[in-house]
C-alpha cells in the first residue's frame, strides 16, 4: 500500500488543512510530507496542531469531515489497497470559481455593522442577520453551510462560543480577503468590459477613440457598510428613523436580486445603461451581458426602469454597488446632502414598484 499518493482537494482549502488531512486520512508521517513540501517537520506539524485544535468549532469539524469524505480514500483493511471516494460532481476549478463568488456575497454582507452568520445544528443553510435596533434582526442572506464550513475552514469567519446555535462574524483575515475579492472581480470586470468595447467598435474609428474609451472608469464596490444602513440609523426632527425598515428592506431586496445575477461566467453585469451620470460612453444594453440567473437579472432590470432616469442611478449606486453618497452626489453632479432625499424617494418608488410586482403576482396566481 502506498501512503504517499497524492490526492488532490479544491484551490480554497488552506495548506495546513491539505496537510492535516494528507497526515490523518493517508496515513502519511509527518516527515514524508515535510519532504515532499520542502520545509522542516516541525512547520508541519505545528500546522497539523493547530488544525486539530480548531476542531471544537463546529463548521470547521464539519468542513474537514466532508473533505475527508469526498476527495480521501478509505482503506480495504483485507487487501490493503485504497479504495478511490466517489469523485466531486463538479470540477474543482468550477468549485474554486463557485467558493469566491459566494465567498465575496456573504462576506460583503458581514462586513455590515452588527452582522453575524447564524448556524443551527443539523440544518443544510446558514443565515446572515444583522441587528437592526431596538431589539430588532433582519435577514440579509442564506448560505449553504457548505460555504460557510469553507469560510470557517480559511479563518474568515470566526466563532467565540459554538452552540445548538453558533454566530459567526467576520474576522480580520476575512476583511482582508474580501478586499482581494474585490479587487480580482473588478480585474475581470474590466477585462471583460474592455473585450466587448473593442469588440463593439468599426475598423474606421480613430485609436484615441478606442483608447479613450477603455479608460472609463468602472464603479468600484465597496466594503463598507451599506448607505442605507448608515441612513437608517439617523433620526429626522420628529426622533424617528430618516429610513425606515421598509424601505431598508426594499433596497436590500434590490441589493440581492443584483447580487445573485453576478453568479456565472462572467462574474459582473453590465448595468451601466441606468447610469445618467458619472460613467460616460455609450453602451450597447445586452451586448457583453453575463450568464448569471435570468430571473434575478431581470428583477433588476425592471425595477431600475420602473424607478427611471436619476432615481435608478442612486439606487444602482447606493443599493448595488454601496457607493456613498457623498460620492455619489459627486458622479452625479448633485449638491452636498441632497443625495439623501433623493435616495428615500428612489426607495420610496422602489418599495411601491415591489408592492405593485407581487399584486400582478396574486392575481395571475
Amino acid at each position: 500500500m502506498e501512503n504517499s499518493e497524492a490526492f488532490t482537494v479544491p484551490a480554497w482549502v488552506p495548506e495546513g488543512a491539505q496537510r492535516y488531512l494528507a497526515h490523518t486520512e493517508t496515513g502519511r508521517s509527518i516527515r514524508d510530507i515535510a519532504r515532499s513540501a520542502g520545509c522542516h517537520a516541525s512547520t508541519i506539524l505545528r500546522q497539523i496542531r493547530k488544525v486539530e485544535m480548531r476542531r471544537d468549532d463546529p463548521l470547521v469539524d464539519a468542513a474537514l469531515h466532508s473533505l475527508a469524505k469526498s476527495h480521501f480514500p478509505t482503506v480495504d483493511h483485507q487487501s490493503g489497497a485504497f479504495i478511490a471516494a466517489p469523485p466531486n460532481i463538479d470540477a474543482h476549478t468550477a468549485a474554486d470559481t463557485q467558493f469566491e463568488l459566494e465567498a465575496l456575497r456573504v462576506l460583503r454582507r458581514m462586513c455590515e455593522s452588527g452582522a453575524v452568520l447564524a448556524v443551527a445544528e443539523d440544518m443544510d443553510k446558514a443565515v446572515v442577520v444583522r441587528d437592526s435596533g431596538e431589539g430588532g434582526t433582519t435577514k440579509t442572506a442564506v448560505v449553504d453551510c457548505e460555504i460557510a464550513q469553507a469560510l470557517a475552514l480559511k479563518d474568515w469567519i470566526s466563532c467565540d462560543n459554538p452552540g445548538r446555535i453558533s454566530r459567526y462574524r467576520i474576522s480580520t483575515s476575512g476583511r482582508a480577503a474580501l478586499s482581494h475579492l474585490i479587487a480580482e472581480a473588478e480585474n475581470r470586470a474590466r477585462t471583460q468590459s474592455e473585450f466587448g468595447m473593442a469588440e463593439a467598435q468599426t475598423p474606421f474609428q480613430p485609436a484615441t477613440a478606442r483608447s479613450d474609451a477603455a479608460r472609463q472608469p468602472r464603479v468600484r464596490y465597496s466594503t463598507v457598510e451599506s448607505p442605507l444602513i448608515a441612513l437608517a440609523r439617523r433620526r429626522d426632527r420628529d426622533g424617528k428613523p430618516f429610513l425606515d425598515e421598509t424601505l431598508v428592506s426594499a433596497g436590500e431586496r434590490l441589493r440581492e436580486d443584483f447580487e445573485l445575477a453576478q453568479i456565472g461566467p462572467q462574474v459582473t453585469q453590465n448595468w451601466d445603461r441606468f447610469l445618467t451620470a458619472g460613467v460616460g460612453g455609450d453602451f450597447v444594453a445586452n451586448g457583453q451581458i453575463g450568464q448569471g440567473p435570468s430571473g434575478a437579472r431581470d428583477r433588476v432590470a425592471r425595477a431600475l426602469s420602473d424607478l427611471g432616469p436619476g432615481l435608478s442611478d442612486v439606487a444602482l449606486r447606493c443599493c448595488c454597488y454601496l457607493e456613498g453618497l457623498e460620492l455619489a452626489e459627486k458622479r452625479m453632479g448633485w449638491s452636498a446632502r441632497s443625495g439623501k432625499i433623493v435616495l428615500r424617494i428612489a426607495l420610496q418608488r422602489l418599495k411601491r414598484h415591489y408592492e405593485e410586482q407581487a399584486e400582478r403576482d396574486r392575481m395571475i396566481g
